[in-house]
C-alpha cells in the first residue's frame, strides 16, 4: 500500500512509500478507501517535529470500503468525509465510526477533505462568539482555510461581516465568500466597535483588533501565522 511517510532527505521532508504494511481496523472501526486529503498548517510543523517513518494526515475524504465491524458508522460504499490523529495520507486507513460524516452527494471528495479541522474550528470559533445576529464581527484571515469557513458561517447566521484580508488581490475572493467590508488594514477610522473579533493570525494584529472591539466583546483567536500576540492591561 502507498502513503507518506516522514523522511528528512525527502521533498518537504517526506517520501512517498509503496510498501506501508494494510491497515487492520478495530471492530469499531471501518476502512476507508482515501480519494482526497487536505493539508493543514499545522501539519507542516508535526512533519518537522516527529520522527523519521512517521505517517501524517488528519483531513480525509473517501469511500467506505469496509463497514465496522461493530456495526456503528457508515455502510461499504457510503461517502465520506473523516478526521485522523493520523496516517491519512495514504490509500488506505482505518477510522473510528465516530470520527466520520456522511456526503451530500453534491459535495466533492476535494471539497469534503477541507471541512474536518477549518470547518470545524470556523463552526467551534462562531459558537464561542455567542449570538450574531444583526451584530458587527470581525474575522482576520479570511480567504484562509478556517476564514473561508468562519466568513460563510457568520453570515448565515445574520452577522455583519467585515473580513480582513492580507493583499487588496484578495478583496474579490473575501466579497464572493459574503463578507459585506473587506479591509487591509485596521487603521480605518470608522471599523466596528465588533461584537466578536476570530483571529486567525495573531502577532501585532491582535492587539489593533481588541482595540476595535465593543464593550464584552469576545475576542476567539485560533491561530498565529503573524507571530505571538501580546496584550497588556494598561492602568
Amino acid at each position: 500500500m502507498r502513503g507518506f511517510i516522514t523522511d528528512p532527505t525527502g521533498r518537504a521532508g517526506l517520501r512517498l512509500d509503496d510498501d506501508l504494511p494494510e491497515p487492520e481496523p478495530a471492530p469499531n472501526e471501518f476502512l476507508l478507501g482515501v480519494r482526497a486529503y487536505a493539508l493543514n498548517h499545522d501539519e507542516l510543523n508535526l512533519i518537522r517535529r516527529r520522527p523519521e517513518g512517521w505517517r501524517p494526515g488528519q483531513d480525509t475524504a473517501g469511500i467506505v470500503l469496509r463497514a465496522a465491524a461493530d456495526g456503528s458508522g457508515p455502510p461499504a460504499g457510503a461517502r465520506v468525509a473523516a478526521y485522523l490523529d493520523w496516517e491519512g495520507w495514504a490509500e488506505r486507513v482505518p477510522v473510528p465510526a465516530h470520527r466520520a460524516a456522511v456526503l451530500d452527494d453534491r459535495v466533492s471528495f476535494d471539497q469534503a477533505a477541507t471541512l474536518p479541522i477549518a470547518g470545524l474550528t470556523a463552526l467551534r470559533a462562531l459558537r464561542a462568539a455567542g449570538a450574531v445576529l444583526g451584530r458587527q464581527v470581525l474575522i482576520t484571515g479570511a480567504t484562509g482555510g478556517v476564514g473561508q469557513f468562519a466568513v460563510q458561517l457568520a453570515v448565515a447566521s445574520g452577522a455583519h461581516v467585515t473580513a480582513y484580508v492580507s493583499r487588496p488581490e484578495k478583496r474579490v475572493t473575501a466579497l464572493e465568500l459574503g463578507a459585506h467590508r473587506v479591509i487591509t488594514s485596521l487603521d480605518e477610522h470608522d471599523l466596528g466597535p465588533f461584537a466578536a473579533v476570530l483571529d486567525g493570525i495573531g502577532g501585532p494584529l491582535t492587539a489593533q483588533a481588541v482595540r476595535r472591539m465593543a464593550p464584552r466583546g469576545t475576542l476567539i483567536w485560533y491561530g498565529n501565522l503573524g507571530g505571538a500576540a501580546e496584550l497588556r492591561l494598561d492602568r
